[in-house]
């Protein structure tokens, strides 16, 4: 044993945390990182880099390669997610963007963006779209971007060992996604930084634009389309759009959010029925059941019985000389001596009737099957299946306009700009203003929906009516409900996600919301030079907390800093490994001058390298509103509650998220993970 005098007279006393043991900086599965921490300690990682390249040339070397490990991730991600495109992407249920909004909101979800993923589902996402049911592939690629960019990321230590970090080149690895599924590298960027991410700094922007090019330009020398070009469904329209037409585009946003309020509030009670009830144990007869009522309905139509991307193209294109799709069935004028390119509208002919009733049926037969198909446990995308809605109903729409047009040219709307023998209304425009109307209706998507939609038409002067489109279709949405799909599934799911788009206007305090309540047991805390290994180790047993605050003494109770409890258990037990004389009565403290303690006691632990001197703090008179603005804006997974220095209590993400749900009527039970 050595004595309190020997131990403070030497001044060598052991620290055993400055040399970094296993797994310190870890979290456990299904609970959430802390990003000032995170970004703390990439600060000082970089520091030190930057002073050991001064001193040999290896070293430089070395803080160059730390330097652009970040471009050559985004490279890899690329290339390597351009290389999955023709043998589609894997995920186990759904799209997967859900969940990829939650850990990329901090969340830790273990395997899920793991090599198995990525290996076991490439066979059933082929097998699934070939199916031919009402879903898309397109969606998952995200989530198989995001495979690629973890398993490069974890490659490089500069990402393995920082959760926040890595979150950057998930982000961007998001955008390469989306570039490769749409073509869309632009649309890309946009949608990551609008749709999927929570944390994009500008560093993040440049290289997400740099993957997304990549794994554009890679795209483009595989050509996988056949057609030589980026996008998926290449348009030529010869008309111009007229301002009259804006009311029909608006008409067609309407749709679109009404289209998307039912999707959301039908899909979201299947899925709860299906959690619920003895119908989610057995999902392969349910997929089994889907799949036949899909076939036995599907093939009499034309318009169902092919691939619903075929059937998108179909419905985008305008009608040409030598088309032969029912809908080009017009009625020719013998004596037209116009160039090809530029036929004018004619009557509809009996093959355009029967195309507008077989799309009508299509139009239900898609609205109802979709609502079912999505969130079955297979892979399945949901940006295909919405886009056909709002074509669909686009095109019928189009050829509405077309005919009232053709007969009513009189009319004062059409006067102006629709003189008899001209070429007025394209329908295929329609079309591809109800698909963005459809799809920004159930996503809720504004900006990155209309750049994908241009970069996926390549109909850049039409901008204007997707603009019109995307945006009446999301007021309409919103006046019923503000979630989009992917949000309604992770409120579904119980992720802990504290949305940056929610506003929070209730009048609470931060006392309203912290725990301990009335009535409640005291604050588990710890003291920081008067407890024992074995007191500890009891809390940490007794408890499930994810940290503790330490005060000076529970009389005094002023806050010290925060110890995380994963990094108190691996430090303990390599304590007990490592250090001779730490036994279950050592003092535990966490100052700098270990405690005066009587002749032969244990060897005391310090663990001051663990604790975090500054944790975030509110007094308990700050409003709700802002504690609730600071959690989203610093990525917060928990703050201290206290009143002139002395601890009160502790609000953590998860309480955040429950006191809003109570807000808002809803269950606050329904947060179930940490």
């Amino acid at each position: 044993m050595v004595n309190a005098g020997d131990m403070n007279g030497s001044g060598n006393l052991m620290d055993f945390l400055d040399e970094p043991f296993p797994d310190v900086g870890t979290y456990e599965d299904f609970h959430t990182i802390d990003w000032l921490r995170e970004k703390s300690r990439d600060t000082d990682r970089h520091r030190k880099i930057t002073s050991k390249s001064k001193e040999s040339i290896w070293e430089f070397i070395k803080s160059l390669l730390d330097a652009w490990s970040g471009w050559v991730v985004m490279l890899l991600i690329g290339l390597k997610a351009v290389s999955l495109v023709r043998v589609f992407a894997p995920y186990a249920c759904g799209s997967g963007i859900p969940e990829i909004k939650t850990i990329l909101s901090g969340f830790i979800i273990r395997g899920y963006l793991g090599k198995w993923t990525l290996l076991i589902k490439t066979v059933t996402l082929v097998l699934v779209v070939s199916s031919g049911l009402s879903l898309g592939k397109e969606g998952p690629l995200v989530h198989v971007a995001c495979c690629c960019g973890n398993f490069f990321s974890s490659r490089f230590s500069k990402y393995s060992k920082n959760e926040g970090k890595r979150r950057e080149v998930l982000s961007a690895a998001a955008a390469a996604g989306v570039s490769v599924a749409f073509g869309a590298p632009i649309g890309g960027v946009l949608f990551s930084l609008e749709e999927v991410s929570y944390y994009f700094p500008l560093k993040t922007l440049w290289r997400s634009f740099f993957a997304a090019l990549v794994a554009a330009f890679t795209l483009r020398s595989i050509n996988p389309f056949g057609n030589s070009r980026l996008v998926l469904f290449y348009v030529e329209y010869h008309t111009p759009w007229y301002m009259a037409e804006l009311f029909p585009f608006i008409l067609l946003g309407v749709f679109g959010g009404l289209w998307g309020t039912l999707f959301i509030r039908c899909n979201i009670a299947w899925c709860r029925r299906r959690k619920t009830t003895r119908l989610g144990k057995y999902p392969v007869l349910e997929v089994i059941a889907v799949t036949a009522i899909t076939a036995i309905i599907a093939y009499p139509n034309p318009y169902t019985r092919r691939s619903t991307s075929e059937l998108i193209s179909e419905l985008f294109n305008d009608c040409g000389a030598l088309e032969s799709s029912q809908l080009c069935d017009y009625i020719n004028d013998p004596n037209m001596t116009r160039p090809v390119d530029d036929i004018p509208d004619r009557p509809a002919g009996p093959g355009v009737y029967t195309a507008m009733w077989q799309l009508a049926l299509a139009l239900v037969f898609k609205i109802v099957i979709t609502i079912f198909t999505f969130g079955m446990k297979i892979p399945s995308g949901l940006f295909i299946p919405s886009m056909a809605v709002g074509a669909i109903a686009g095109r019928m729409v189009g050829i509405g306009v077309e005919q009232l047009a053709y007969h009513h040219h009189d009319w004062i709307i059409f006067r102006k700009w629709c003189r008899p023998g001209a070429d007025c209304v394209t329908p295929g425009l329609y079309a591809m203003v109800g698909a963005a109307a459809c799809l920004g209706g159930v996503t809720r998507m504004t900006v990155s929906l209309v750049v994908i939609m241009f970069e996926l038409t390549g109909g850049l002067e039409y901008i204007v009516p997707l603009m019109a489109a995307a945006v009446t279709s999301k007021w309409v949405a919103d006046a019923f409900g503000k979630e989009g799909i992917y949000e309604a599934h992770i409120h579904l799911n119980g992720y802990p996600f504290l949305d940056v788009k929610d506003e929070f206007t209730h009048r609470t305090l931060a006392t309203d919301v912290m725990r301990p309540r009335r009535g409640e047991a005291p604050l588990s805390v710890l003291t920081q030079d008067s407890m024992t290994v074995e007191d500890v180790e009891t809390l940490i047993k007794e408890t499930d907390y994810n940290g503790f605050p330490v005060v000076v003494s529970k009389d005094s109770e002023r806050l010290i800093g925060f110890a995380q409890r994963r990094e108190l258990i691996l430090a303990i037990k390599n304590a007990r490994q490592r250090q001779d004389g730490v036994v279950s009565n050592s003092i535990v403290y966490f100052t700098e001058d270990p405690p005066e303690l009587p002749p032969n006691s244990p060897h005391p632990l310090k663990l001051r390298r663990i604790l975090n001197l500054s944790p975030f703090t509110v007094t308990d008179h700050t409003p709700m509103e802002t504690v609730v603005d600071i959690f989203r804006k610093l990525g917060l997974r928990q703050c201290l509650v206290t009143r002139s220095g002395r601890l009160l209590g502790i609000i953590t993400k998860k309480d955040v998220l429950r006191h809003m749900a109570q807000m808002a009527n809803q269950d606050p039970e329904s947060i179930m993970f940490n």
